[in-house]
């Protein structure tokens, strides 16, 4: 699989800082357990793409082209576990287990006409102490931006500067952003990546669209595990591929 890298707005060592406030209060200091960590780890991944019956407002400043583009570092990923879902698969970092509830699994089902409910995530990892989470969420387009259209390629919801307002959410220090083309049989497929730290938390983020829907992953960690542990975060993140 050729990773092709491009557009990078902008570099890890000049980050953008928002001038709009934060959606959610910093972590608390209070010793917490495994499921609280998880669900404190993943308070932003879920702020964005929670369900949600409104489209995502536009909630991020336009970032700035940088004048020369960064390294982007990542890891040789073929080695790991790869989870197949529905119209996507990803690399599992080692030592990650699954961590999908049966609330997960069961929505999405209707019953006699009820209108379904979204599902929160469609795949859900996690390192051995919670600490650092590995999420895929899908979404119709149409939740991320009002279209009449339906659309088949990121590219439909702007460019990866346009569509950062709708993957960065307000409050954030964005850290980078590039185009990534992945050749598949006919042609090349489009994704966008962002990476951006808030309220302590670092998350890398890498969408694609197929078929009217939106197709997410997200790494999330502490700042501090990310020092150590965000080549593997990251390269987990960008290993997402559209079926």
């Amino acid at each position: 699989m050729a990773l092709l890298l491009s557009s990078s707005l902008h570099p890890p060592t000049s980050p953008l800082k928002p001038k709009l406030n934060s959606l959610s209060t910093p972590l608390p200091n209070a010793v917490v357990t495994k499921r609280q960590l998880i669900i404190n780890t993943t308070t932003s991944f879920s702020i964005i793409f929670g369900v949600q019956q409104n489209p995502v407002p536009q909630c991020l400043a336009q970032p700035s082209n940088p004048s020369k583009p960064s390294v982007l570092n990542i890891a040789n990923t073929k080695a790991w576990f790869q989870f197949y879902g529905d119209g996507f698969a990803i690399r599992v970092p080692p030592e990650f287990e699954d961590i999908m509830e049966p609330e997960d699994f069961n929505a999405g089902a209707s019953l006699y006409g009820d209108k379904a409910k979204p599902r929160p995530f469609a795949a859900r990892f996690a390192s051995t102490d919670g600490s650092e989470v590995l999420s895929v969420v899908i979404r119709p387009t149409n939740q991320l931006k009002i279209t009449f259209l339906e659309a088949q390629d990121i590219t439909d919801l702007g460019s990866i500067k346009d569509a950062a307002k709708i993957f960065v959410p307000g409050g954030a220090t964005l850290y980078n952003a590039r185009t990534i083309k992945i050749k598949e049989d006919e042609g090349f497929k489009t994704y966008y990546f962002y990476e951006f730290g808030r309220d302590e938390q670092h998350i890398a983020i890498m969408a694609a669209v197929n078929g009217g829907k939106a197709i997410i992953a997200g790494t999330t960690a502490p700042q501090s595990k990310w020092d150590d542990d965000g080549v593997k975060l990251r390269s987990a993140a960008i290993s997402l591929t559209v079926l």
